[in-house]
């Protein structure tokens, strides 16, 4: 089977009800046991079989096994440090985010699993607050900051996250009042190819995804229909499968609020975006495209799991576990992660 048509397939099953394959059939979240209660908001799936996590208490997770076994490689003393993003090149080669006001935000990265790490950025700013990474490449990426002096400052590196430079703002267009991004999943900026990026905003009173087509050094803002209005609502994440296709998952992150509306789409880069027909019911932290599918993807928060297999358009509850991010790799390996130590992988 080829991998478009084995993403079809799998996407398809999903969408069946757990009846109709017979008991164990149905592709599900399989649970993998990481001994640990740390919250995981940062995940970067490497392939099936590798993943790296980031969470709470300075603490980083690598399985090179399928989630069967997972190896501690918090970076020294960093026990202090909300890691919120994690980007891996593979087993050995990653990134890892620590968010908060003035020192607080931090970058490492490591070239041996994990066994060593070398801090590479700190923040020196007490008006900055990163919240999210994103490469393009093994050496090209960028990381964002919550709006200083009125724009979101943006953070770059050629070398794979071991230097870091403040890109100049000329190219950033004013930010709104209260605007800001979320730290919730590592995926309030993303790339594909070589030079876009998207970031994504909430917390004003519209949310907005700002795009950039030259790595960061000018951007374009657009209005979406997710809620805003209140620093609890906006676009929480996004997921681009190519340079036009994007959804935006979002809404409003408290649990007694209702998130109408909670996930739009663009077919045209983000220079507009639609909201979903039948969105997800509830607040969602992290999306992601199911891999060699044009069409199908998933979407995690507090409240479950949803698919759509028509682009983001109409959306459908999976699964009612709590998760917070969702990544996918090309060899059909979707793991998602989130509060208590949770951390799973979607198997047939």
């Amino acid at each position: 089977m080829t991998a478009g048509l084995a993403a079809t397939a799998l996407a398809a099953a999903l969408a069946v009800p757990a009846q109709a394959h017979g008991e164990g059939r149905r592709p599900h979240w399989e649970p993998k046991k990481t001994g640990t209660d740390v919250r995981f908001r940062g995940l970067a799936a490497v392939s099936r079989n590798t993943a790296w996590l980031a969470g709470t208490g300075g603490t980083v997770l690598r399985t090179t096994d399928g989630g069967e076994h997972w190896r501690t490689v918090s970076p020294p003393g960093a026990q202090d440090l909300q890691f919120r993003d994690v980007e891996a090149f593979d087993a050995r080669r990653a990134v890892v985010l620590a968010i908060g006001e003035g020192e607080s935000s931090r970058v490492y990265r490591t070239d041996d699993g994990g066994a060593t790490w070398t801090e590479t950025f700190r923040n020196t700013d007490p008006r900055a607050f990163y919240d999210c990474l994103t490469f393009f490449d093994p050496r090209h990426g960028l990381a964002m900051s919550d709006p200083v002096d009125g724009k979101f400052r943006i953070l770059s590196t050629e070398d794979g996250g071991r230097s870091w430079n403040v890109l100049p703002n000329d190219g950033m267009p004013p930010a709104l009042e209260g605007e800001a991004g979320f730290a919730a999943s590592g995926q309030c900026l993303v790339s594909s190819g070589r030079r876009d990026v998207w970031l994504a905003t909430g917390g004003a009173a519209r949310a907005r995804v700002l795009h950039s087509a030259d790595r960061g050094l000018s951007w374009t803002a657009t209005d979406t229909p997710v809620p805003a209005g209140d620093p609890a609502r906006g676009v929480f994440a996004l997921a681009f499968r190519d340079r036009s296709h994007g959804i935006a998952v979002g809404g409003d992150y408290r649990a007694d609020q209702p998130s109408p509306t909670a996930a739009a789409t663009t077919g045209e880069g983000g220079r507009c975006w639609t909201p979903a027909a039948h969105p997800p019911p509830a607040y969602r932290s992290g999306v992601a495209w199911l891999p060699h599918s044009r069409r199908a993807a998933l979407a995690v928060g507090p409240t479950g799991t949803d698919l759509t297999t028509d682009g983001g358009r109409t959306w459908r509850t999976v699964d009612t576990g709590s998760f917070d991010t969702v990544d996918c790799t090309p060899d059909r390996g979707c793991w998602a992660a989130g509060e208590k130590g949770r951390v799973a992988r979607l198997e047939n």
